[in-house]
């Protein structure tokens, strides 16, 4: 029989054994008990292990760990200009310059090694020496010709300059959004080159811009055959023999509180209280029952990790016969349910809590909007309306705001950043950019939800099963040090004695300046300070909620977290042991499941953003010329961005329109200064503009200055 060759584990652990070593292949087939007759299977063992990144290929075919030799592995991230830098995979690591020369044969979003040379004189310059993988495959922009022949001028400026497309095919008009994909990728001496998918119209119409983004992002905008199927096959009513299996909650007064646009309901509430004590029931909706593991439902619904909502639609992460069907906590429909009933004393405090399958009957559709106007405006037609649940309404608030009291006493961060809300007309086009309301009803909902989902993860957590907690890390020092001397100059000090800073200290700074003129800039330099929460099967707490213990729970028609966390509250509430085996499979799962729903959030949360810039810019397009007062909300090399008093739409005031000096941007300082006359521009600072230039393709806005002060 002949020997079996060297594994990719067995050529792992001799680069292991000598961490700082560079192989040559005979090194390696030594290493690994390898013949010459398996070179090729070694050879191609190599080549795979370098795809992944778990290797980098060296001059001379030579092999080493990326961090050897000085190599540092990252995503690229590029400039318009041609120069760009490596983000280091590596936290803590600063980012890594590259000239224009080494960007030349890579991209925008490529996952690549470099190699840090040092020079003489203490200075040091970074190589690519792999490509681990593209970031671009697919890309998007508009047909151009010149000399007569076809580019595509990307949409996104930091991919590059125009893209050579092949010969061949009917051209588009000039000017026109078209689709391609890559067909060859630059090297130092030839650029890269794509091939035309499809054109898709005008740059100004707004279903071309949206299915811009949709392709940009590579969103799903149809589901498989195999799903579709199966969520045909799905019932449209609850089975009378459910009954015996769940708690029967449909004579409790149940509602929903959501957004007028909001299609999908998947939780509902309801509040009580005896003898002292509130309950509070908050009942998810059970697609769980429907969606089960590894079924087309299941792994579609995966793949997608979120659902994606635009101005104008949404890209469920279900079908609509779940979405807005069985699925759908709609008013009264028997739905089959999860409930966590909490029971909370006067202090906010929850004192016990249990969980159970249920099914109800929403005795009501409510928006913010109408419990706003019965609890705030105290508005008599809609009192009036409701007024069979106007006393739970009342009873709601005055527990979300023990909630909230409680939640604010252990330091749970309020950001008060308000959103952009965009109205559309009939044909899509925005017709008024308005702040989005935040009342409390919202807070209700706010609360509800958050309590439940740390009472899911307390539960779990309690019971040893794995699942995937929701985490927040609290802000890097580094970070923290850097903005420091900024909000000192508005008059507030970061505590930095200590090596980590707490939620509550942070409070602090955000009540103090609340309601003062420097409020919106300082949360908006702490939000940035934050770093992102994402999902992962290990508990290192919630900074911004100041929570040790948290989950996502309460939408798992929206996100597949929650679905998750669904199958291990089942597996709880069955009373199931997972076997050590058992259990390490599923944290393995879960690790993979956790980097892969963070990834398609920021993917959603990436193309959400860019869909509304697209409308903002859009709404200014026939506002070239006028002029409006408004504020500094962020500085670069290159400018400064600007947020109008009358809309919330920014736009950027770029350093080569001030002609009345040599403007630098002072990165510590956060400070754009004039080297010559002095004048300065701080985050924060009134400013008077024109709208010079609107690009509603590209999302962008420029503005001019007229007068600062």
């Amino acid at each position: 029989m002949a020997p079996t060759p060297p594994t990719r584990d067995k050529i792992l652990s001799l680069f292991f054994s000598k961490p700082r070593h560079r192989f040559s292949l005979p090194e390696i087939l030594k290493g690994t008990a390898g013949s010459r007759g398996e070179l090729q299977a070694v050879t191609d063992c190599l080549r795979q292990l370098c795809r992944e990144g778990k290797l980098v290929r060296l001059k001379k075919n030579h092999y080493a760990l990326p961090d050897a030799g000085n190599c540092v592995s990252g995503k690229i991230q590029a400039h318009p200009d041609g120069f760009g830098f490596l983000i280091p995979d590596e936290k803590g690591r600063e980012d890594i310059y590259l000239n224009r020369r080494e960007m030349r044969r890579v991209m925008h979003g490529d996952r690549v090694v470099v190699r840090i040379d040092r020079k003489r004189g203490g200075t040091t310059e970074a190589h690519v020496v792999q490509i681990v993988e593209r970031g671009q495959k697919r890309i998007l922009g508009t047909y151009e010709e010149f000399e007569g022949k076809s580019f595509l001028v990307p949409m996104d400026l930091r991919i590059g300059p125009a893209i050579p497309l092949t010969a061949g095919g009917a051209r588009p008009d000039k000017g026109k959004v078209i689709a391609a994909e890559i067909v060859r990728y630059a090297t130092a001496l030839s650029s890269s080159q794509a091939r035309l998918l499809e054109t898709l119209g005008d740059p100004d119409d707004p279903e071309v811009q949206t299915q811009a983004v949709i392709f940009r992002y590579g969103l799903p905008t149809a589901f498989t055959e195999e799903s579709r199927r199966e969520a045909a096959q799905c019932p449209r009513t609850i089975d009378p023999g459910e009954l015996a299996f769940r708690t029967d909650l449909r004579p409790l007064i149940t509602v929903t509180i959501d957004g007028e646009q909001a299609r999908d309901f998947d939780d509902a509430v309801s509040v009580q209280r005896k003898n002292g004590l509130y309950y509070l029931y908050v009942s998810i909706a059970d697609v769980s029952r429907y969606v089960t593991s590894e079924t087309g439902l299941d792994q579609e619904a995966y793949q997608r990790g979120t659902s994606v909502y635009f101005p104008d639609r949404a890209l469920p992460m279900l079908p609509e016969e779940l979405s807005n069907g069985i699925c759908s906590l709609n008013p009264a429909e028997e739905r089959l349910t999860k409930t966590a009933l909490l029971e909370i004393n006067g202090r906010g405090e929850i004192l016990q809590s249990r969980f159970f399958n249920s099914i109800i009957r929403s005795h009501a559709r409510m928006t913010y909007t109408e419990v706003r106007r019965i609890l705030v405006d105290h508005d008599q037609e809609c009192t009036e309306r409701y007024r069979r649940l106007v006393d739970d309404f009342r009873l709601m608030e005055e527990l979300a705001l023990l909630l909230w009291e409680n939640r604010k006493g252990r330091g749970s961060l309020d950001f008060d950043l308000p959103e952009a809300e965009i109205i559309l007309d009939l044909q899509g086009m925005p017709e008024n950019i308005v702040r989005a309301e935040r009342s409390i009803a919202h807070r209700i909902i706010e609360e509800f939800m958050i309590a439940a989902n740390e009472a899911v993860a307390r539960h779990l957590k309690e019971k040893d099963f794995p699942f995937l907690y929701r985490v927040h890390e609290g802000p890097d020092q580094d970070t923290l040090h850097a903005i420091a001397p900024f909000l000192l100059s508005l008059g507030y000090r970061l505590p930095l004695k200590r090596e980590k800073i707490t939620p509550k200290e942070l409070q602090r700074l955000l009540e103090a300046c609340r309601g003062k003129p420097e409020e919106r800039v300082l949360n908006r330099v702490l939000l940035r300070a934050m770093k992102q929460a994402h999902y992962a099967p290990e508990n290192i707490g919630h900074f911004g909620l100041a929570s040790t213990c948290y989950t996502h729970f309460t939408s798992p028609i929206r996100r597949y977290p929650d679905l998750i966390v669904h199958r291990m509250l089942e597996n709880a509430l069955q009373g199931k042991k997972l076997k050590p085996k058992e259990k390490e499979d599923l944290v393995s799962y879960l690790e993979e499941a956790g980097k892969h729903t963070s990834e398609r959030e920021r993917t959603a949360m990436d193309a959400e953003r860019e869909m509304v810039d697209l409308k903002k810019a859009q709404f200014m397009m026939d506002k070239i010329g006028q002029e409006f007062p408004g504020f500094v909300t962020g500085l670069a090399g290159f400018g400064f961005f600007v947020q109008l008093d009358a809309y919330f739409i920014e736009g950027l005031v770029r350093l080569a329109t001030l002609k009345d000096d040599s403007y630098q941007y002072y990165e510590k300082e956060y400070l754009i200064k004039g080297r010559r006359h002095g004048r300065a521009f701080r985050l924060g600072d009134s400013i008077r503009i024109k709208v010079a230039r609107v690009n509603a393709f590209r999302g962008e806005i420029d503005f001019e200055l007229i007068s600062a002060g």
